[in-house]
């Protein structure tokens, strides 16, 4: 989280459905950079410096494999390669776009902008425990795999040498993890109040500002120039 004065929730909703429907849907490679650069400019605006680096060196990873190869070694293989990258570097855009929304709204706002839009309880309390869930699961994983790291069963090498034992020392911490963070995560739903028949008030309520207004216009030219200007991915 930054301390900068975030985008309206439902705004940050909004555009991941609406980039993630046009970069799936046939043709929707045109609007790939588009989204690409957008999500790098969110993460960029976010100060996530790591992810727009990530982000960028995936695209041009996968437009080397998957456009420039293909045409200096023309066999069966680059093809399929090129096939595979002209899906894979959709879901890049529009994860790229969503990690934003991730990052940056806590399960508070998103249940607040959820409530804003009369959501039925059921689905905005499942999506606000969800979005605390994941995050809790990956810190878990990661101190598995440091422990893990110590013992020699992470890696090629640990997986060729234990491949069995790699699994289980992974796999049975991990399932007690989550179980244990699902608990965690109820009771603390609970002694907030999401199961309350009556509705919650917020001290921050979700508001369509100047900032949501700018990422709006952004999002409409950069869909304008993929339609007029050429696309590298063509």
């Amino acid at each position: 989280m930054t301390g900068r004065p975030g985008l309206d929730p439902r705004t940050k909703i909004v555009l991941v459905i609406v980039v993630s429907a046009l970069v799936m849907s046939p043709g929707g490679l045109l609007f790939v950079p588009a989204a690409l650069a957008l999500a790098a400019g969110l993460a960029a605006w976010e100060g996530a410096w790591g992810r727009v680096g990530g982000l960028i060196a995936t695209a041009a990873v996968m437009w080397l494999l998957g456009w420039i190869l293909p045409l200096l070694w023309v066999n069966p293989f680059t093809a399929v390669l090129s096939l595979a990258c002209t899906y894979l570097i959709r879901f890049v855009a529009a994860i790229g776009v969503g990690m934003h929304l991730i990052a940056t709204t806590s399960p508070t706002k998103l249940s607040a902008a959820l409530r804003a839009w009369r959501m039925p309880r059921a689905i905005a309390v499942t999506l606000a425990v969800m979005m605390r869930f994941f995050p809790v699961v990956a810190g878990e994983a990661a101190a598995v795999l440091d422990a893990m790291r110590l013992r020699g069963l992470v890696g090629a090498g640990g997986l060729v040498r234990h491949p069995i034992l790699s699994l289980e020392r992974f796999t049975v911490p991990m399932i007690a993890a989550s179980l244990r963070a699902s608990d965690d995560l109820s009771a603390s739903a609970i002694l907030r109040g999401l199961g309350a028949r009556r509705t919650p008030t917020t001290l921050d309520p979700p508001r369509f500002g100047i900032a949501d207004l700018t990422l709006t216009l952004t999002a409409a030219v950069l869909a304008t120039a993929s339609l007029t200007l050429p696309s590298p991915l063509a």
